[in-house]
């Protein structure tokens, strides 16, 4: 459960940052990775997401978990780009007699967005890995985002690995009784387990509504206080911003 919410758990003077000013400049870089139409700004982006995740100890197994999905789509925006957008032929394949050509400018304008995609995705994995997930939520609430949507974030994200703990019991339990001895079983534990699931979460809301009710639950979560914010951290996440800006522009 802990892997899985937050991996980092040595000192880092990354994780060390104050919460606000590392999400502040991640949006910062976010909205120049997004708006830039080139390769060299996102892909630089994407390197140092990758750099920070790799210093701060995170696996690489968990890394490419995380990437694997987005460097998916970015690479089927790429396909698509290529061969179904265009002008420019770069060249031609014929697959069961069917002539499909590849555009010099679709490749280009496929590569730009997979190249946006790859680093927005490492900028908001670095600050996720960074930064413990009630930390973020605290520093959301201080941007002024709708409490109501912290709340169920925050609750999601509680409950989330509860869920997981109950589905491994289930799933040992199975497995114990071979339960996926074969495809068809193994289709139908499946379904009894996502099944018990679903129960098990709409029990498990009503027990917990119910004692935060009795302990005084009015529909709004504490959350952390933060500290004064440092000279030096703001100094320096500005320095960033300013510095990874001018390479935007460049």
């Amino acid at each position: 459960m802990h892997r899985l919410s937050h991996p980092v758990s040595t000192p880092n003077p990354v994780t060390l940052l104050d919460p606000r000013v590392k999400l502040v400049s991640a949006l910062a870089l976010l909205v120049m990775v997004v708006s830039c139409t080139g390769f060299a700004f996102p892909l630089l982006a994407a390197a140092l997401g990758l750099a920070l995740c790799l210093w701060l100890g995170v696996p690489a197994q968990l890394i490419l978990v995380r990437f694997a999905e987005p460097l998916f789509i970015a690479a089927v925006v790429l396909l698509l780009k290529t061969f179904f957008s265009g002008t420019e032929p770069l060249f031609s394949v014929h697959p069961f007699g069917l002539e499909i050509v590849a555009h010099r400018d679709g490749l280009a304008e496929g590569g730009a967005i997979a190249a946006r995609i790859a680093g927005a995705v490492a900028v908001v994995a670095a600050v996720g890995f960074a930064t413990p997930f009630t930390d973020l939520m605290a520093a959301l609430a201080w941007l002024r985002v709708p409490q109501g949507l912290i709340d169920v974030a925050l609750f999601a994200w509680r409950y989330l690995f509860v869920l997981f703990d109950d589905a491994q019991v289930v799933y040992a339990a199975q497995r114990n009784r071979l339960g996926y001895a074969g495809f068809r079983r193994g289709l139908r534990s499946f379904g009894m387990l996502a099944g018990a699931l679903v129960i098990k979460a709409f029990d498990t809301s009503q027990t917990i509504t119910t004692a935060m009710v009795q302990r005084g639950y009015d529909g709004n979560l504490p959350l952390l206080k933060h500290r004064p914010f440092r000279a030096e951290e703001a100094t320096a996440s500005v320095l960033f911003v300013a510095a990874m800006g001018m390479l935007r522009w460049l």
